[in-house]
């Protein structure tokens, strides 16, 4: 039995990015107003229009009051929800059912990060457990490499595998010019990168860069007033199963296979419906654990499933095609770029990389170091 969510009732009218790569000169808070009002501007609306801000802001855990001052807006609710890059799909939810319950008119979602020319690393606030502490891991990577190495013992996936994964990744990059990393990628040249947790080179992380996205969102009755081509949020859900890694579970099953079940069941659709699938990269062998998760192939299955280009430019399932957190752009979190490329595929707006036809779409976030997931499904108005 699921809970019931208002299917098709909220709809996405605007989804902008701003500032990918580097900006020098401006905070994370002017990047994310900047992406916000590019979103807005798509929609027909202004600032004042916004009575539902939902934001996240990298070093502002007030963010919704700091925004809401920046815009000159007085909202009617604010969410500042923090789950690391799941958060902006937790958003959704929330919007979701704020705006069919007639909490609020219009929905912004906005993120924006200046963490590449600000301070130039992977600023991470995780303080080190207790448990953990003692071995003095490089946090989130650390994390992450456990996980793939667990999956590499129990199930035979290959660093080669994980590698197809960035490589996939780079081909989409190369087809869209906001993408911060387009240069030519093989399997090899990710091999033979420096190695930052093993079994995870430079090419296995995720970028480090600047940028901002954002999403407007309003009732579906009000939608066709703002855009000729809305997207539905079909279903959305979310689940936590931890926070250190230490304390996970199953280091090979996250959270997605509940929160990707419920999404799915709220949406009446299934995997085999989806058309693209954009899922949070932030190391390779994220797309590995989600793509079985989500119930695109068997669990284990995740390393022999992306071999062969299937995920690349031309194959049976486009996966992350503005080229994803490794090769587009990952300014600290990522999850709401999720959210606009599956809005723009659907919106027919993706230039090169637009998958002909696409009609249904996967957005899904991951926080912490494997702690939290969110997913949303979206659709085009025939699949209400």
């Amino acid at each position: 039995m699921y809970p019931t969510f208002p299917r098709g009732k909220a709809a996405i009218v605007g989804a902008a990015t701003y500032g990918i790569g580097e900006a020098p000169g401006l905070e994370s808070i002017d990047l994310a107003a900047q992406a916000g009002l590019k979103a807005l501007a798509q929609a027909g609306l202004t600032p004042q229009d916004v009575d539902g801000l939902f934001v996240c802001l990298p070093q502002d855990f007030l963010s919704g009051l700091s925004m809401s001052e920046y815009l000159g807006i007085h909202p009617k609710l604010t969410d500042n929800n923090r789950t690391g890059g799941s958060a902006f799909l937790t958003h959704v939810f929330w919007a979701a059912l704020a705006l069919a319950s007639g909490q609020c008119n219009v929905a912004l979602v906005t993120y924006g990060s200046n963490q590449r020319t600000g301070a130039g690393k992977l600023v991470s606030a995780m303080k080190q457990p207790y448990f953990e502490a003692p071995y003095r891991p490089v946090m989130p990577i650390a994390g992450y490499a456990l996980a793939a190495s667990r999956h590499m013992h129990q199930y035979g996936t290959t660093r080669e595998q994980l590698a197809a994964v960035a490589v996939s990744a780079r081909q989409w990059a190369q087809k869209n010019p906001e993408a911060f990393m387009r240069g030519d990628l093989s399997v090899q040249d990710v091999l033979a990168a420096r190695m930052v947790a093993d079994p995870l080179t430079v090419r296995d992380c995720c970028l480090v860069t600047d940028g901002a996205a954002a999403i407007v969102m309003t009732r579906s009755e009000r939608a066709p007033d703002h855009n000729r081509n809305p997207v539905f949020v079909l279903g959305a859900a979310a689940a936590t199963t931890h926070a250190n890694i230490s304390a996970m579970p199953d280091l090979t099953v996250t959270g997605a296979a509940d929160s990707g079940a419920r999404a799915f069941a709220q949406a009446g659709y299934a995997p085999s419906d989806m058309d693209v699938v954009q899922l949070y990269d932030a190391f390779t062998i994220n797309t590995i654990l989600f793509l079985e998760d989500l119930g695109f192939c068997p669990k284990g299955e995740g390393g022999r499933f992306v071999e062969g280009g299937r995920i690349a430019p031309g194959g049976e399932l486009p996966v992350n095609t503005n080229g994803g957190g490794l090769s587009c752009a990952h300014p600290g979190m990522y999850g709401l770029f999720t959210l606009v490329e599956a809005t723009q595929q659907l919106m027919g707006l993706a230039g090169e990389r637009q998958v002909p036809g696409a009609r249904l779409a996967l957005a899904h976030g991951s926080g912490g170091v494997l702690s939290s997931q969110a997913t949303a499904i979206l659709g085009t108005r025939d699949t209400l």
